[in-house]
């Protein structure tokens, strides 16, 4: 059975930092695109960033370019997101997934997901 599992979500006040990590099971994804989306209340979830196998070539959200980075221990079976500088409108339950097919990977035609991990940026 496959598992995506995050942590180290929490609460932060604005122009602080926190890292997100996505632990694998059931499966290695050492050869997929992995990435991170959120949803915060009464929105829809978007796309925040996501990384290939090989660990180049990311591709992140306009709104948290330069401020997140994404990235990756296929020993582990692990993904990354350091969050540097949040914002108040950061604030939202992130997941991870994780896709098979390698196309439009900014969408959500991802195949595995996690159950998220709540964020909350106080101002």
């Amino acid at each position: 059975q496959v598992q995506l599992v995050e942590s180290g979500g929490g609460l932060v006040q604005a122009g602080g930092s926190l890292r997100l990590s996505c632990a694998a099971s059931g499966r290695t994804f050492s050869r997929n695109w992995m990435g991170w989306f959120r949803q915060a209340p009464g929105k829809e979830r978007e796309f925040v960033a996501t990384i290939p196998g090989s660990g180049g070539n990311t591709f992140y959200a306009d709104s948290v370019k330069g401020r997140f980075t994404i990235s990756r221990d296929n020993a582990l079976n692990t993904v990354y997101l350091q969050m540097n500088s949040l914002k108040p409108e950061d604030t939202a339950v992130y997941y991870c997934a994780a896709q098979l097919a390698s196309s439009n990977v900014k969408s959500s035609n991802y195949n595995y997901w996690g159950q998220g991990t709540q964020v909350t940026v106080s101002s």
